[in-house]
C-alpha cells in the first residue's frame, strides 16, 4: 500500500515529495533564532553557560570543543578554521574558559553564502579543581588547545569507594 494515498490532496497526483535541507527548515532557523536571542539576553547579566553560548549558527555553539579531564589536568580543545593566532583571546576567569575572536572575511559580493565570520565568544565552566596560574594554550593548523593543571590538593582529595555486591 502506498501510504501517499491515503493524503486527501496527493492522491490524483503522483509528485514525489520534496525534501528541504534540514538548514534551510523555517521551524528550525526560527529554533537557532531563539537560543541566540536567549543566548545574547542571559550574556548581559555576565552569566556564563555550563556548556558554552553562541553567536555563531548552530545550536550548540561555535567554535566546536572538546573538553577532556584526567587526574592532572584539564583540556580544551577548539576547532577554530580560518583563523590565525592574532584573532584569537583566551581568558580563564573564576572557573570559566572564555575563547574568543573575530573571523574576517573578504567581501566576494556573493549572492549566497554559507560561509560564517564574524565575532564569537564561547564560555565553559571549569571544574574548581583548576589551578588557574598553570594555563599553556597552544594553536596550531587551526586547532585551539588549552591546557590547565589541577590544583595538587584536588588530586588528592579523590577518594576511590569500593562497590559491594
Amino acid at each position: 500500500m502506498d501510504f501517499r494515498n491515503l493524503i486527501p490532496w496527493n492522491r490524483d497526483r503522483n509528485v514525489p515529495a520534496v525534501r528541504q535541507r534540514e538548514d534551510d527548515h523555517p521551524v528550525l532557523a526560527l529554533h537557532r533564532e531563539m537560543n541566540r536571542l536567549f543566548d545574547e539576553f542571559f550574556r548581559s547579566f555576565d552569566m556564563p553557560a555550563r556548556f558554552g553560548s553562541s553567536l555563531a549558527a548552530s545550536s550548540f555553539g561555535w567554535p566546536n570543543i572538546e573538553l577532556n579531564e584526567s587526574d592532572n589536568e584539564i583540556t580544551v580543545v577548539a576547532e577554530l578554521p580560518g583563523l590565525e593566532q592574532k584573532d584569537i583571546d583566551v581568558s580563564l576567569d573564576h572557573d570559566v574558559l572564555t575563547i574568543r575572536g573575530e573571523k574576517k572575511g573578504a567581501s566576494t559580493g556573493a549572492v549566497y553564502s554559507e560561509r560564517w565570520q564574524g565575532a564569537f565568544q564561547r564560555s565553559v565552566q571549569l571544574s574548581p579543581d583548576a589551578d588557574p596560574e598553570k594555563v599553556t594554550a597552544s594553536f596550531r593548523n587551526g586547532v585551539l588547545t588549552v591546557t590547565i593543571a589541577k590544583r595538587p590538593d584536588a588530586q588528592s582529595r579523590v577518594r576511590r569507594i569500593p562497590v559491594n555486591g
